[in-house]
């Protein structure tokens, strides 16, 4: 017998310890889940303020912020406490009051998110935009010219068939005294002088093109660089471009031809700026920006719901043998579909015809249900928690223990 009790006491401090360190732990991670929670809110708490001061007045966003924020955790931590059979129409109040909160947090939030995540996808389609542009400007330069310059070269070559023609008498505007007669008379320097001039031209042409070409390869060469070093290579791109719009309209206009439309490109602080928020933002859906705006807020009630879900702490001796006693009381028990230990709180028949007063019981169904060591299911039902069954197995193992010596004092009294 004394090697028994021995073991059961080891066994039994070897239990509590290990009760003990795993109650210290849930402690731990409770207490830790408060500022958890109180961060998120925070953070929660500035993406709302941001996108919201855009659209209203700083102060009053800040107001409206707070009270959203104030909103998903109080509501967390109520239907944390409540049961949708226990009180429908709260409930209910309180679900719409959270989502109400948590949309209107989720929507200004995106547009912090979207401007952090999508920032740099922004600036790469401005760049591309501004790539896009300057080349079609440059495609409708380079049809021009080549449209020009198929031209000079065919009044060129003209110009030189007329002088060979010219030249052997056989031109069709050759008087009929000359015809036929070879040689470099008044007739011939006449179609020489329009083929030099035609010469000169063509080649003053193909010069201002060369130079032309030597600026469009520069401003190509700055559009490729535009993203190592955005403020410079944007400076130098539109001097560029001012120098081929210079060049080619001097060309164009000294040849009679219409230019294309001059292309003007959105200045520097327009290309750099930020963004802004706006609801534009929603019609370019970013799923990523949206996701992580829903996910600080879900972590929030969900913390926040835990939070109130579990036994604020550990019961003292006094509580415990209160809490035992009043629920022994009780005699309807089942086990329910989540197999959890459930209790009918009302009177059975029979008390209420001997007019059992059951406060007793009661105070201590309400003790433990705003403990967190009961759960109501519905006004006439509660259920045990899961931190309430070691709690009553520890007080049940006593009374056995203490029936068990009681008995064996008795036997050896005898």
């Amino acid at each position: 017998m004394a090697k028994l009790n021995k073991f059961n006491s080891a066994h039994s401090g070897l239990g509590g310890f290990l009760n003990s360190i795993q109650t210290l732990f849930v402690g731990v991670l409770r207490v830790w889940s408060i500022p958890i929670v109180l961060m998120l809110s925070i953070a929660s708490g500035f993406t709302t303020y941001y996108g919201l001061s855009f659209f209203i007045t700083p102060w009053i966003a800040l107001v409206i912020t707070i009270a959203i924020q104030s909103i998903i955790v109080i509501c967390s931590l109520e239907i944390a406490g409540m049961h949708w059979q226990a009180n429908r129409f709260r409930y209910l109040s309180v679900v719409v009051s959270l989502l109400v909160a948590i949309s209107a947090s989720i929507t200004f939030s995106y547009f912090k998110f979207y401007e952090v995540s999508e920032s740099d996808t922004l600036q790469i389609n401005r760049i591309n935009e501004i790539r896009t542009s300057v080349n079609d400007y440059l495609g409708q330069i380079l049809a021009v010219k080549s449209t020009l310059l198929k031209t000079q070269n065919a009044e060129l070559n003209k110009a030189r068939i007329d002088m060979g023609q010219a030249y052997f008498g056989t031109h069709a505007e050759v008087p009929p005294a000359l015809k036929n007669i070879v040689g470099e008379g008044p007739f011939w320097k006449h179609y020489n002088q329009r083929y030099q001039d035609k010469k000169e031209q063509f080649a003053r042409v193909e010069n201002e093109f060369k130079n032309l070409d030597a600026s469009i390869q520069a401003l190509q060469s700055n559009l490729n660089q535009l993203e190592l070093d955005p403020e410079d290579q944007y400076r130098k791109i539109v001097d560029n471009l001012q120098t081929v719009q210079m060049q080619f309209n001097h060309v164009a206009t000294n040849a009679g031809i219409n230019v294309p439309q001059p292309l003007v490109l959105m200045t520097y602080a327009q290309f750099s700026q930020g963004v802004t928020p706006s609801f534009a933002m929603w019609q370019n859906f970013s799923l990523f920006a949206f996701l992580c705006a829903a996910m600080v807020d879900f972590f929030t009630f969900l913390l926040s719901y835990r939070l109130e879900s579990t036994a604020p702490g550990p019961l003292n001796e006094e509580e415990q043998e209160l809490a035992f006693e009043c629920l022994r009381q009780f005699s309807d028990y089942k086990i329910n579909q989540n197999d959890e230990l459930e209790i009918i709180i009302e009177k059975t028949d029979l008390e209420r015809a001997r007019r059992y007063s059951d406060w007793s019981r009661m105070f201590a169904v309400g003790f433990l249900l705003s403990r967190g060591f009961l759960r109501k299911i519905d006004k006439r039902t509660v259920a045990f928690a899961p931190n309430l069954y070691p709690l009553i197995a520890q007080k049940m193992n006593a009374k056995i223990r203490a029936f068990k010596n009681a008995s064996t004092a008795r036997n050896e009294l005898k």
